[in-house]
């Protein structure tokens, strides 16, 4: 995968596995000044990088488990997607659902990618669909 700094931000890592296992990469904060999360309160948090993926390939942004545990600081729009034909900045959209101010510094880890494969599909429109068992039950229909 191709990436390409941007915005000022020749100072910060490039997205990397914080361990051999990880799936995601983590990813930090391009910003100038520190920003104030406050309780209930969204913004978006650019992270110094575009990036050119091959045809077929979307980046996932996904919170950090240990913000969102310990402070409830997630994705808005869990997961978000990096389209392969994308060029610009990326940037999370971060809230805070914890009841306390979060700060933000520069070069803070804010959110991870995930590389993901994607298969496009055509739709073929019917006036039926095939039954199953569940048929239309809908949530909470199999159970707690």
């Amino acid at each position: 995968m191709r990436i390409k700094r941007v915005n000022g931000a020749s100072d910060l890592p490039l997205p990397m596995y914080a361990t051999d296992g990880a799936s995601g990469m983590d990813i930090v904060a391009n910003i100038r000044e520190d920003i104030i999360l406050k309780s209930g309160e969204r913004k978006l948090i650019p992270i110094g990088f575009s990036f050119q993926l091959k045809n077929g390939q979307e980046l996932q942004v996904r919170p950090r488990s240990g913000l969102a545990l310990k402070h409830g600081i997630t994705v808005l729009n869990t997961p978000g997607t990096i389209d392969s034909d994308y060029r610009g900045e990326v940037g999370v959209i971060l809230i805070n659902l914890g009841q306390e101010d979060f700060l933000i510094k520069r070069g803070d880890r804010i959110a991870q990618l995930v590389l993901s494969d994607v298969k496009r599909e055509s739709l073929e429109e019917v006036n039926e669909l095939d039954e199953t068992i569940r048929d239309d039950s809908g949530f909470g229909s199999t159970g707690i």
